[in-house]
């Protein structure tokens, strides 16, 4: 609230009154503190979005043991300089190279060819999505059998290759190309000379 005090010290006869004018803000103080606790309520807080990134283990695994990946199954990705990616599925078989192909991170590029490597289990996700409104499937149990449908054996397994002229950028953009498109199984590991050749003659 304000106030007005008036000084009548020095007061000469014929002259006008000086106004001196003391404003108090303890109830402005009190106001801003009940506004922040206000938006403390009735805001929700926004969750931070993260991604579950499985990390290699640090023990030895022998031959034997490491999972072997069919050629019919696997397809590499290589991230490029100037967001530029390339795929190419299977291996060399036959001393005949795999086919190289150029595309981006639109939805008519590399999404829509994982969509098609992925399409029988994109639609079981998709069906079950439909299960859990009608159903009224609580979160735990959907996301164990979305677990279960991503985790076919005849699901294509991405695997993930950057160049030393890719950017981070397109690391993250190429993971959530894999949510999008419910892979379940990919891994992001190193270039080979294998994957530069093919680079090359394709530049």
């Amino acid at each position: 609230m304000s106030e007005v005090a008036q000084d009548n010290q020095g007061k000469k006869k014929g002259k006008t009154k000086k106004m001196s004018t003391r404003v108090d803000f303890t109830p402005m103080v009190d106001l801003g503190f009940l506004l922040i606790t206000f938006f403390m309520l009735a805001t929700t807080l926004s969750k931070p979005q993260t991604m579950e990134i499985a990390m290699p283990s640090k023990d030895k695994i022998s031959d034997d043991d490491q999972t072997k990946i069919k050629a019919s199954r696997a397809v590499t990705i290589i991230l490029g300089k100037e967001n530029k990616v390339f795929y190419y599925e299977g291996t060399r078989e036959n001393n005949v190279d795999p086919v190289l192909n150029q595309t981006d991170f639109s939805p008519k590029g590399m999404r829509q060819f994982l969509i098609k490597k992925n399409y029988d289990i994109m639609v079981k996700v998709r069906e079950l999505k439909a299960k859990k409104v009608s159903q009224k499937l609580s979160d735990k149990d959907f996301e164990k059998q979305r677990d279960e449908i991503i985790a076919d054996k005849k699901a294509p397994i991405i695997l993930i290759k950057g160049t030393l002229d890719s950017s981070y950028k397109n690391l993250i953009d190429a993971l959530d190309e894999m949510a999008i498109c419910n892979i379940g199984r990919y891994a992001i590991v190193d270039i080979t000379p294998f994957d530069l050749d093919l680079l090359s003659k394709k530049l």
